[in-house]
């Protein structure tokens, strides 16, 4: 959700011309998240009324790759999950190239995210993940599109792991390749699977109170275990400063996931090791965007350490 690509009053004119959604008044970047360009957009109708939309450019992603997103967000939109709904232009199509990146307007849905959750929130994007993981069910995505893994599982982070260690101390070194090893021995066969969210960090959660807005962001969602993703959720919404577990707010998320999708005798045992899992995940990436920067104009790179310390904490669960 940061600025790398750079987009003008007069060429967002030009592009949204075959939009039916009125006059544009304003464009404004976003600069938090690492990975797409976002902007605001207001625009005007005839009446005078003012709606505002989210753009989005994406940095990485194919025009192939993107019908899969969109796809999804539409389905989970349309079945009363809160999310961002695709906007179409009048022929239909929602996806066109921007400054010659994919682009795609959605809904700017309502709310802020939230910097330190309470505890009825927490319990709240439990809650709302499971009723994702449900709807997820029945959006056929295997079938129509082949290519739904997870592009940052079990291969990534070790392909990763590897372009990353030669500039590690010692000390991480060791951390990282005993976090290798030990994503090998965690046996997930067993374990539910479905469409995740895979990035449902606080700066994804819109609230308005205590009642979630919108989920954002959908653009790692993938097919893998059910599980993972609320181990990635946990991580990030039920801890203490410095990064151990909250076991209030944990027990809150738990609990009102479960009351929507309770998990299975294998999903219990596996959990510790999916919390662990899940920190390596996010220690890698942050690791590889500060070792690799990409230049923008609004950017920032989120702090690997964050993720270490998470990491460590997890390790000793076990």
């Amino acid at each position: 959700m940061s600025v790398f690509t750079s987009v003008t009053i007069q060429q967002l004119q030009l592009w949204l011309k075959n939009y039916p959604i009125g006059e544009l008044v304003d464009l404004k970047g976003i600069s938090s998240g690492i990975t797409n360009t976002n902007y605001f957009v207001t625009t005007r109708q005839a009446d005078g009324t003012h709606h505002k939309f989210v753009l989005t450019l994406f940095e990485h992603n194919s025009m192939e790759e993107l019908p899969y997103f969109i796809d999804l967000m539409s389905h989970l939109a349309a079945h009363g999950i809160p999310c961002p709904r695709p906007i179409s232009d009048k022929s239909g199509n929602s996806l066109h190239l921007l400054n010659n990146k994919p682009a795609i307007m959605i809904s700017c849905l309502k709310g802020s995210d939230v910097d330190i959750p309470n505890v009825a929130q927490c319990a709240e994007v439990g809650r709302v993940l499971a009723k994702m993981h449900i709807t997820g069910q029945s959006f056929d995505a295997k079938a129509k599109y082949p290519n739904s893994f997870n592009s940052r599982g079990t291969a990534w982070r070790i392909n990763t792991a590897h372009q990353v260690m030669p500039y590690l101390d010692p000390e991480d070194q060791s951390l990282l390749q005993n976090s290798l090893n030990f994503q090998l021995t965690l046996d997930t066969e067993q374990l539910p699977t479905g469409i995740i969210h895979a990035d449902l960090f606080r700066d994804n959660v819109l609230f308005f109170h205590d009642e979630i807005g919108g989920l954002i962001d959908f653009y790692y969602a993938c097919r893998d275990v059910l599980a993972y993703d609320l181990a990635i959720a946990v991580n990030d919404w039920c801890i203490e400063v410095d990064g151990s577990l909250d076991k209030t707010k944990l027990n809150a998320m738990l609990l009102a996931y479960e009351e929507v999708r309770p998990f299975n005798q294998a999903e219990r045992d596996a959990w510790n090791g999916l919390l662990r899992i899940a920190a390596l995940r996010f220690w890698l990436s942050r690791l590889y965007d500060k070792i690799n920067p990409q230049a923008g104009e609004l950017t920032h790179a989120k702090d690997p350490d964050h993720f270490k310390r998470i990491l460590k904490l997890r390790e000793h669960q076990q």
